[in-house]
């Protein structure tokens, strides 16, 4: 049966200072390396043949680290639509400013709702509405043909893709959290349907 693996980049700079990231090309930290390369031993029991990450550089740095470490050469697709939700005016904000500037129950609402988006940024069904039709498109496509499927993105976008393959309710999809640079592993059937779910942790 295909597997399909999503790991959500290590941590990145802003990570670490607690800052809204978004569409922000933030690199990793030494933790975050660490990560990537931790979420590669973990994986070395997989042979994928394609992977998929999105047009930002810590998500690409971290494909790149797991793959060095399993050791493979794989064609590896970059494309936008699995991009971090667009965070809009709180782009680079510090979370417990964006708290003092525009209140705490707000900023909570903008992060933890499903359709509502920060001002100028986007939602999780906003997300979810670019991230979703690739996922269809393109990699369930190799799923159907017995492919073995690693995808790097970020929090919110793979968000989305767990939404769409475990069925969830947007009640159910705003509790869900994803640790950095976690492996989560899918064991498919040829129609795109899970069979089985695993979270690699050291």
């Amino acid at each position: 049966m295909p597997k399909l693996v999503l790991v959500r980049h290590g941590q990145s700079f802003w990570n670490l200072q607690n800052r809204f990231t978004g569409w922000v090309d933030v690199p990793l930290t030494e933790k975050g390396k660490e990560e990537a390369f931790k979420a590669g031993e973990l994986l070395k029991d997989i042979r994928f043949n394609v992977a998929y990450t999105s047009a930002l550089t810590r998500a690409q740095e971290t494909l790149r680290i797991i793959l060095e470490v399993i050791g493979l050469q794989i064609p590896v697709i970059k494309d936008q639509a699995l991009n971090e939700r667009h965070y809009g005016a709180l782009q680079g904000l510090n979370k417990d400013r964006a708290r003092q500037k525009y209140g705490a129950d707000i900023v909570h609402l903008w992060r933890r709702s499903y359709d509502i988006a920060p001002p100028e940024g986007e939602s999780l069904k906003d997300t979810a509405a670019r991230t979703i039709p690739f996922l269809e498109r393109a990699i369930l496509g190799d799923i159907y043909e017995g492919n073995d499927v690693l995808v790097v993105a970020h929090g919110n976008s793979l968000r989305s893709i767990i939404m769409y393959l475990e069925k969830l309710t947007p009640e159910e999809i705003i509790k869900v959290e994803l640790d950095t640079g976690v492996p989560i592993v899918y064991e498919m059937d040829k129609e795109g349907n899970v069979l089985n779910k695993e979270i690699r942790k050291h």
